[in-house]
Order: C-alpha cells, then structure tokens, then sequence
C-alpha cells in the first residue's frame, strides 16, 4: 500500500503485491492441507472447508482494498469496511436463527468479505501491469521493517496483560483490560484523521512537499486533541462512576489506572501520528527503533513496577515506555520536518474543556450521580456544553471540523 500511495509505478507495484500475496496463499494452503491430519475433530466439523474459503477470500477481499486505499480513496475504504461489517453482522445473526450455527458465522464472515470486495473493486483505478525484480525489492525492503515495527508494538500491546496475570489475579487481569479498553475513546478522532493521512503523506513526501507533511501533522495533532482531551478530563472526573455503573462495584479498583491510562491516550495520539509519518515517509526503520526500544523498557518496568503497585504500576510502565517511543519518533521527525502545535486551537480546547469540567463538579456536588441515568446525562450535557462553548470562542475551529469529518467520511 505504501509503494501504491507513492503515485509512480502504482500498476506495476500493485501486480506485484498481488504475486507475494498469491505466493503466500498457495504456501498458507499448502500448509492447511498438510496439517489436516492433526486437527480431525476440526475437519470432522465440517468448518475446516469453511476455514479454506476465508483465507482464500481475505486474500481476494485485500487486493481490493489494499489498492482502492493506496490509491488514496478513503472514502470508498471506509464505506467498504462498514459494508463488510454489517454484512457479516447480517447473514451471521440470520444463519445463527436458522440453525446453521458455526457455519453461519463462517458464512457470515465470508459473506461480508465478499460484500467489501465487489465496492472496492468497482472503484480500484489500478490495473496489473508487467513488473521487475525492482518492484519486488523495494516492497521486501519496506515490509521488512514494518512487520519488525508490528511485532514490537505486539510485544508492547501485551506485556502488562501478561506480567499481570504472572504477578496477580485473572480478577486484576479483567479490571486492567477493561480500564485500557474503556480509555479507547479518547483516541476515536485520531484513528479516523490517521487513516485519511497516510496515503496523502506519502504522495507529498514522494513530491518533495514536506511543508505540507509538517502541517497536515499539527492540524491533525490539534483535531485529534479536540476530542481526547475532554474525554481525558470527563474520565478522570468520572472514573469510579464510570466504572462502577458500566461494569460493576468490582471494577471500581481500577479508578486509579484508568486514570493513569486516560493520562497515557493522550501520548498515544502522538504516537500514532508520528508513526504513520515515519512510516508514510519511508522511514520504517525509524519507526522500527522507537517502538521496539519502548517495548523492551515496558517489560523491565512492568517487572519492576507490578509486584509493588498493582496494575496502577502497569499502567504508569505503559505510560512511561509510550512516552519514550513519543520522543523518539518526535527526534526523528524534527530531522526531515519543522514540527509545530497549533497554540491558540489547543488553548481554546483547554478553556472549554475547563468549563465542562468546572460544570460537572458542581454537578456532582449539588445533585450527585446516584444512577446509570444520571451518569448519562451527566456526561451528554458536559458533552454539549464544551461544544457549545469551544465553538462559541473558535468558530474557525468548528467550519474545519466539519470539513475534517466530511473529508474522512464521518459526515
């Protein structure tokens, strides 16, 4: 997708991804067939076929899709993958009321792969084309360091779950996720501005236009705080509420690393932005560097940490190691781009964000949040209140939110 996004050679690389994918097909395949024997319960169950078809399908399904959102329309790619979700969604709920069980869910899968396939394939503006050996280098070169880069970023993504359950309880475990996954909020905005970003960074940095990286990165940094900051804020001052009426009095231990890890969503933010310019500006290897060394400081502080605070002293290693992998991305950065904050947008983020929380505890104090009910409410009037009131003081700020959420196909 990267080599797509480039906008030289698009056909020949897009042929040539088609090949390595081909390739890995008959080898994942072969391998499948070759296994059968020590997985006869499975293929007596009549899914092992089903299984078969996935593969042969996702593959299919991600030639589309691949090309469709290196070709820099990602619009049709997100349309395509709510396609897929409702569709699989659809026949599997359907197929289960029928009686068709786990090949419903199968079917259902399949189905839905198929649903995104024939969208992006009606827009996909490449064609196979002859290629080289060229083309086939430089996509080992970049796939090289990006599976290198997921890989650390795996290790990173699991080490606090796993030294929890070493260290405490399955409870301590179950609290700890739950708190991460509810903080995921935070970083909604981000992930939808980072999937828009990619390809059109990549084009720029192909055409040499690194003014417009540079400011296509502050604007980003500033839209995705325009969420996650309020988030972050209503978390902190709501953490044990929120725990206790979404998922019971026993996760309310977890208030303190929720914090924490509300805390830690807003380097995230960082992160994920200048990963993807590391990446979209071919310099994997960079991004490579910054999240494997954070990996490995996560693991010796989480076995540092854990055994004397808990899953509050996972979260602060998580925080601690992101942190890292923020400034190091951050220093590689600063020597391609001239990297800036957008001040006046992020102080009137900051004053709204004031407000809301000034009105929530006061909220708090006169009426208190006794039910599910009041919780919600709470939360939808601070909601509309810090809109009301940033939009009031940055009517600059709201015409270009819009016209963010129209471009990344939000509105």
């Amino acid at each position: 997708m990267k080599r797509i996004s480039e906008g030289r050679e698009g056909n020949e690389f897009f042929s040539a991804f088609i090949v390595l994918r081909i390739v890995l097909l008959g080898v994942s395949l072969t391998a499948l067939l070759f296994l059968a024997p020590y997985f006869a319960e499975f293929v007596l169950s009549g899914l092992y076929p089903w299984l078969i078809l996935a593969l042969i399908a996702g593959t299919i399904a991600g030639f589309a899709s691949t090309g469709v959102y290196g070709s820099g329309k990602v619009g049709v790619a997100q349309i395509s993958d709510f396609l897929t979700s409702s569709f699989k969604i659809l026949v599997q709920v359907i197929a289960t009321f029928l009686g068709y069980e786990a090949a419903g869910l199968a079917g259902g899968f399949v189905t839905g792969l198929l649903a995104g396939f024939f969208l992006n394939f009606h827009y996909l503006p490449l064609r196979l084309a002859r290629f080289g050996l060229r083309h086939l280098k430089s996509l080992f070169s970049f796939s090289f360091w990006i599976f290198l880069a997921s890989a650390g970023s795996t290790v990173f993504a699991t080490t606090d779950t796993i030294l929890i359950g070493y260290f405490l309880t399955n409870a301590d475990v179950g609290i700890y996720r739950v708190s991460y996954q509810l903080t995921g909020i935070a970083t909604f905005v981000c992930l939808a501005v980072n999937t828009a970003l990619f390809p059109r960074i990549s084009r720029w940095n192909t055409d040499g236009n690194l003014p417009s990286i540079g400011s296509a990165l502050t604007r980003a940094i500033t839209f995705s705080l325009l969420l996650a900051i309020p988030v972050i804020a209503g978390g902190i001052l709501l953490s044990e509420k929120l725990l206790y009426y979404l998922y019971g009095s026993d996760f309310v231990a977890g208030a303190q690393a929720l914090t924490v890890l509300l805390i830690m969503q807003i380097v995230t933010i960082f992160v994920t932005l200048q990963i993807t310019c590391l990446n979209a500006m071919d310099r994997p290897k960079d991004s490579f560097i910054a999240t494997s060394f954070a990996a490995l400081v996560n693991i010796g502080l989480n076995f540092i940490l854990i055994p004397f605070l808990g899953i509050v002293g996972a979260a602060l290693a998580t925080l601690a190691s992101i942190s890292m992998t923020a400034v190091i991305s951050l220093w590689y950065l600063s020597r391609h781009l001239e990297i800036s904050l957008d001040f006046p947008p992020l102080l009137n983020i900051l004053i709204a964000t004031g407000v809301m929380g000034g009105a929530v505890l006061v909220f708090r104090f006169l009426t208190g949040i006794s039910s599910f009910p009041s919780l919600l409410g709470t939360i939808l009037v601070g909601a509309l209140l810090y809109f009301a009131v940033l939009f009031r003081i940055d009517p600059d700020l709201r015409h270009e939110a819009g016209d963010l959420l129209r471009t990344v196909g939000l509105l």
